[in-house]
């Protein structure tokens, strides 16, 4: 059987731990039980942390472990489960498990985050020009803390090498269904998952993603460049115009824009019609030209072509799939 490590800690998030444990324990096991069939398992699994001490998961359950992470001298696979709680204060704490990951990688271990997990790997020096992914909600705050990673947080899943990202919430799901079927094969990949009613999907993470919020910064002139775009995103306007608000020319707003926010005030109004886009459809929004003109485009190909480029799905496909039953039934 596959040897398989999944690391506790203060502050992980319990359901993506002990779902992943669930998902791996049971490859081989549902579903032949399902059908009658003799158990076929293909991991051994364990739960494991600094010192072998339980640990107090983010809502406050207490979990015990299996083994000492001093002890797992290898593993075919490690996984790091999603920080629950202060991404800063838990990487701190961790500083004694970062090694112990870089040790089994350069063992020949294939290495997977899940969420914010990636934090951990990237706290250790192993996702440096490498793919990878996260939370969409904290890719902001991963690319301060980590320029030479290549993140992409618009994917579910990225794979370089043999390190496995997944993206926020529940994609530890996905992604341990692809980790069976790179170990165990697509048939008992497809077992498993059926086994456990999972739609694997291959929607990036992007679909999920809010717009960030607009506290990262202390640029006064930028927040109310900020705020005016957000109150009035449906009117038309030039740089010049923005910049004229706040008694700055252009060049000089581009620039702190780009210093405070990572790109320039009219991909961001762009980024805000979006949302507001998003949330039109969300409530069950059916006529596009109208949509559009309410977020400020005249020309709804145009509009469509964004929004899909922003979200991965085209607006018609985003309110099939995210519109709230109650507007669906309208």
């Amino acid at each position: 059987m596959y040897q398989v490590s999944v690391l506790a800690y203060d502050g992980v998030f319990a359901s993506a731990l002990a779902g992943v444990v669930d998902l791996l324990n049971l490859t081989g096991v549902t579903w032949n039980r399902i059908h009658g069939l003799p158990l076929d398992r293909q991991f051994k699994v364990q739960v494991v942390s600094r010192g072998g001490q339980p640990v107090r998961c983010n809502a406050g359950l207490r979990l015990a472990v299996d083994n000492a992470i001093e002890r797992v001298d290898s593993s075919d696979l490690v996984l790091v489960p999603t920080i629950g709680n202060e991404i800063t204060s838990v990487l701190k704490a961790e500083q004694d498990t970062l090694e112990w990951l870089r040790f089994l990688h350069a063992g020949g271990a294939d290495l997977a985050s899940n969420c914010t997990g990636a934090f951990l790997l990237a706290e250790a020096g192993l996702l440096d020009g490498r793919r990878a992914t996260t939370h969409w909600g904290y890719s902001p705050l991963f690319r301060q803390r980590y320029p030479q990673v290549n993140l992409n947080e618009r994917e579910l899943i990225t794979r370089d090498g043999n390190i496995f990202c997944a993206g926020g919430g529940t994609a530890w799901r996905d992604l341990t269904i692809l980790l069976v079927e790179r170990y165990c094969g697509a048939d008992m990949a497809r077992e498993l998952a059926k086994s456990f009613v999972i739609d694997v999907r291959n929607d990036p993470q992007s679909i999920y993603a809010g717009l960030p919020a607009k506290t990262y910064h202390r640029d006064e002139q930028v927040q109310q460049v900020q705020s005016w775009l957000h109150e009035h995103y449906a009117e038309p306007t030039t740089l010049a115009d923005l910049a004229q608000r706040v008694h700055l020319s252009p060049r000089q707003l581009q620039r702190r824009f780009i210093a405070a926010l990572g790109e320039p005030p009219l991909q961001y109004l762009q980024r805000v019609r979006i949302e507001a886009s998003r949330k039109m459809l969300e409530r069950g929004a059916t006529n596009l030209g109208t949509l559009a003109e309410q977020v400020g485009y005249q020309d709804v190909s145009s509009f469509s072509r964004l929004f899909k480029r922003h979200t991965g799905l085209s607006p018609s496909h985003y309110r099939q799939r995210f519109a709230r039953v109650g507007a669906l039934r309208d």
